[in-house]
């Protein structure tokens, strides 16, 4: 329906987040609660389907669906646990998995990433262009046992069993040309 609305010329986007692009229903194993999420992880090959729309240009725009949860709303059992991870401080480095293992390339992330979503809300950012604010983000460094300053640092990607998918963190973020966080 959203290839059929867009080559019609019907004005259409469509987001996909990054726990979807990168996570499926096998993640949740034994009702893992930290990957409770929704709508929830659904096949690996319906994940492969996803990255291959944003791959084509299809998918516009990647979230973070940063949605934290007390650790106390996870504790509990599957069907009572509130739905929801952390995804914006992850979101970069779960990316580059996508583009390390050959599913996307670097500068189709960047742009889902950053000026697609500028684009689309007719804001100026997402570039970096001369005389567009400046706005970015650093990564470098691998992630095992990441230091999440969320308020909540539960999240399938910072388990020690899975931190080994991340290949980068964000090390500073710039905006309108100012440092706004520096890891130290």
């Amino acid at each position: 329906m959203l290839r059929r609305a867009k080559t019609s010329g019907l004005k259409v986007s469509a987001a996909a987040s990054i726990n979807h692009l990168t996570l499926n229903e096998i993640d949740v194993g034994p009702y893992r609660t930290f990957f409770k999420v929704a709508p929830p992880l659904r096949s690996e090959d319906d994940r492969s389907a996803l990255v291959a729309a944003l791959a084509s240009g299809l998918v516009d725009v990647v979230v973070s669906d940063h949605d934290p949860q007390d650790v106390e709303t996870k504790r509990l059992p599957f069907a009572e646990a509130a739905h929801g991870a952390i995804g914006l401080e992850t979101m970069l480095t779960a990316g580059l998995r996508l583009v390390h293992n050959g599913e996307i390339e670097l500068l189709t992330l960047l742009k889902a990433m950053s000026s697609r979503p500028a684009e689309l809300l007719g804001l100026p950012g997402g570039s970096l262009r001369a005389g567009a604010p400046a706005d970015s983000s650093s990564s470098t460094r691998t992630c095992p046992g990441c230091s999440i300053r969320s308020s909540s640092s539960r999240n399938a990607r910072t388990r020690r069993s899975t931190s080994r998918d991340l290949q980068g963190r964000v090390v500073r973020t710039i905006v309108a040309g100012r440092t706004v966080f520096e890891f130290v």
